[in-house]
């Protein structure tokens, strides 16, 4: 194609072409986004930030408030307990107060936070000369006015213990049947005691979160994690070894950097910045899943017409309002780019967005390579519709094809009406 006004308007052409599929982009992205709030998986920035790197890798990961998730695995000594704990008492009382929960849905969310005092079994009365010893009265006792066999709520029972007390009372062929009956009904209690006692659905959030979280501090009772162990076999965990393991990392990335040249210590780094990322799933994703299951059981508790309030407002976190200006940017940059209105500052934005997304995983040499299929080299998806943008806000794509056309058009008529029926001033002589 030889003739230039051909290859012009093929030219202009495609370059509409190319704002138009951007912008489409962006809009369907953004969307996309608004669209996943509703879902249990709702997108976030969150993941992408924390796993930044390059010299800009402190800059986004700080973004999210907190990059290593140590706020799940903080205890307070002055408090004497988990910052969680806190975290979850706030969340309690807005739970309360937004759904306006009555006196016995108060009581079942307590329940589900922190916990029952005791559990309790039906039985008229201790078979005749048999008395709970001392070393098992701290566990289990009997209410003889309530008539009620009581196992406190804290410690629970442990197969040994149920055993011991059921040794207590033996039924014997020759005794007698007031005895028998007595024993059998003493036995069918301790049972049940025991059965209730070792439900794991009858945890409590912060039981769950002091059974998990033993070791990671000093301070936090030995006896509930090994109890909770030998009920149900969930073996404790450690941050101590998380925290210690992520201040060397972050002393060998330092070394590195003085190594760049050298392959070997960014493999290193990497095989151990995965340890780490693995570290903490165990650590911090059972605390998350209590979260969850705590909130997914209040949310059980609650009638038709509390639930048709909505969901419940928390705080705004430094990811959110990320989130949130993610996805509004990305909307109103596509629906500014797709109807061609104020098309070179869009586009100019777009570029500064996705420049954001290119700095936190930039394909330079010595940084680790994004995960995923792509492989790339300085240049990327991002770098190039940056560039694409630029192009797009250096020519006046919005004259050609969209409202930028338009708006001139009633701003310049505008501008000429104003003068219209004003005399022009008389031209004047040149001065000799």
């Amino acid at each position: 194609m030889n003739d230039p006004k051909k290859c012009c308007c093929l030219a202009v052409c495609l370059i509409i072409a190319l704002r138009l599929s951007i912008g489409w982009q962006f809009l369907y992205e953004g969307l996309w986004k608004f669209r996943t709030l509703g879902t249990p998986t709702p997108w976030s920035a969150e993941g992408y930030l924390k796993n930044a790197q390059g010299p800009f890798r402190n800059l986004f990961r700080n973004m999210t408030g907190d990059p290593d998730d140590l706020s799940w695995l903080e205890y307070d000594e002055v408090q004497k307990e988990w910052a969680v704990e806190k975290k979850w008492n706030d969340w309690a009382d807005r739970f309360e107060k937004f759904y306006d929960l009555d006196d016995s849905q108060k009581k079942r969310l307590t329940a589900r936070l922190d916990g029952v005092t005791d559990f309790r079994a039906d039985l008229a009365a201790l078979p005749k000369g048999v008395s709970i010893p001392k070393e098992l009265s701290r566990i289990v006792k009997f209410d003889g006015t309530a008539k009620r066999l009581i196992c406190d709520g804290k410690q629970r029972m442990l197969a040994r213990e149920r055993e011991a007390l059921l040794a207590l009372a033996k039924l014997d062929k020759d005794s007698s049947d007031e005895w028998q009956k007595s024993v059998k009904a003493y036995h069918d209690a301790v049972q049940n005691l025991f059965k209730r006692a070792t439900d794991p659905n009858s945890m409590s959030a912060k039981e769950r979160l002091k059974a998990t979280m033993f070791g990671s501090n000093a301070a936090t009772d030995p006896s509930v994690s090994e109890r909770t162990f030998a009920l149900f076999g969930d073996p404790p965990r450690d941050a101590k070894v998380y925290r210690q393991k992520l201040t060397e990392y972050e002393a060998d990335l330092a070394k590195s950097k003085k190594q760049a040249a050298m392959l070997f210590p960014r493999e290193h780094l990497q095989k151990k910045w995965n340890e780490i990322q693995q570290l903490r799933g165990k650590l911090v994703g059972p605390v998350k899943a209590i979260e969850s299951d705590l909130k997914t059981d209040a949310n059980k508790i609650l009638e038709p017409d509390q639930l048709a309030r909505g969901p419940l407002r928390l705080p705004t976190t430094k990811v959110d309002r990320i989130n949130k200006q993610t996805m509004w940017s990305l909307t109103i940059l596509g629906i500014l780019l797709l109807i061609g209105c104020c098309t070179r500052v869009a586009a100019v934005g777009g570029a500064m967005m996705l420049t954001m997304f290119y700095l936190p995983m930039p394909p330079w040499p010595g940084v680790p390579e994004a995960p995923g299929p792509e492989h790339s080299f300085i240049v990327n998806k991002n770098f190039i519709e940056i560039v694409a943008l630029l192009a797009i806000a250096a020519l006046p794509t919005g004259q050609w094809f969209g409202l930028d056309r338009l708006c001139s058009r009633v701003w310049c008529c505008r501008k000429k009406s104003k003068y219209v029926g004003e005399q022009c001033p008389a031209p004047t002589s040149p001065s000799r």
